[in-house]
């Protein structure tokens, strides 16, 4: 006789118990990769100062100049714009008439990813927004959902900026996977341009920070994890922005296809040979199509050779900074002061 209440096991297949256990052993070491990751960020922006913000009032440490300061800041508002981004009543002036909008990069935010570069825009005379995408509100680390689901987001967020300003088109400033292969993603796929009438683009110019553009093998952990099988645990776990930026996936493949560049955008790549993240750093830069020639590949230390800025700390470079001016406004382009540049660094 059978007693209800109580339950008889079937002994657990070998077969399924071998699949069972492999499963977790290819999460555990998937987790430990995320992990590695997460402490080569942490290590791969320098301790160098920037120099004063507008609105920091004499003190070198206020607007939080470092990537690691205004990231643990984030942490209380992780929806938060950083300093002088999106005032939505801002009309553009005639000197700069495009507004700039600041996309960030993987596992961080709008504050984390621009508390130096949106006040000093701003400083200048720009109208400046800056968007959190791939992730739901409130969670502090962005940047992790699939790059065509992030890429919608980005287009809902420049249409919202140009019917507010009035503007006919904006700049794009991105660091990482928010200056590489999300937004041009939007630029080819998502309507920020018109193949057939690049007048009507929505986007006149994008300026990459250490952009993840062709794939990286993140210092050899990605291509370890490949080896492994391991890149969808880790996706799982990590977001599916990992897997989509790796080298060969199924979106560098498709956003490749046919050249690197849109008709009618002008593009401008910042990379610095101390990146420790998307790597090989040449993997950077980007090439001409058929239609279009305007690419300015840049090197950080072709214009200042002793600046060691890593992948984290590009967008909080003081060089970084002068460049991306420059680029936004090559009437007023200057040499940076490589006496500012970052001492140390590595990533």
């Amino acid at each position: 006789m059978q007693v209800p209440y109580l339950r008889t096991t079937e002994p657990e297949d070998p077969t399924a118990r071998r699949h069972r256990n492999r499963r977790v052993f290819r999460r555990l070491v998937a987790l430990t990769a995320l992990g590695l990751l997460f402490l080569l960020v942490a290590e791969s922006a320098p301790d160098g100062r920037l120099p004063l913000t507008a609105g920091s009032g004499g003190d070198p440490d206020a607007g939080h100049p470092r990537w690691k300061r205004a990231f643990l800041a984030s942490v209380d508002h992780p929806d938060a714009p950083p300093e002088g981004a999106n005032d939505w009543d801002c009309e553009p002036a005639a000197r700069h008439p495009r507004p700039v909008v600041l996309v960030h990069g993987t596992y961080a935010n709008a504050y984390s990813g621009w508390s130096a570069l949106s006040p000093l825009l701003r400083a200048e005379g720009y109208c400046v927004f800056a968007g959190n995408f791939g992730a739901p509100r409130g969670d502090v680390v962005k940047g992790r959902a699939a790059i065509p689901e992030s890429a919608e987001e980005v287009a809902r967020f420049v249409d919202r900026v140009l019917d507010r300003t009035g503007a006919r088109q904006v700049d794009l400033v991105g660091h990482s996977q928010g200056g590489g292969i999300l937004p041009r993603y939007y630029l080819k796929f998502e309507g920020g341009t018109d193949p057939g009438d690049p007048g009507r683009n929505k986007v006149h110019h994008l300026i990459g920070i250490a952009p993840a553009n062709h794939g990286s093998t993140v210092s050899g952990l990605a291509t370890l994890a490949r080896h492994l099988g391991i890149l969808a645990p880790a996706a799982e776990f990590g977001g599916q922005a990992l897997a989509d930026q790796t080298i060969g996936s199924p979106v560098n493949r498709r956003l490749d296809a046919g050249g690197d560049t849109m008709p009618g955008v002008r593009y401008t790549t910042l990379v610095t040979r101390w990146d420790r993240i998307v790597t090989p750093y040449g993997r950077q830069y980007l090439h001409p199509g058929p239609v279009t020639g305007q690419v300015t590949n840049i090197t950080v230390q072709d214009v200042c050779p002793q600046d060691r800025t890593g992948h984290m700390g590009s967008p909080y470079d003081p060089v970084v900074l002068r460049l991306v001016n420059n680029a936004l406004d090559p009437a007023t382009a200057r040499r940076p002061d490589c006496g500012t540049a970052p001492a140390a660094g590595s990533g």
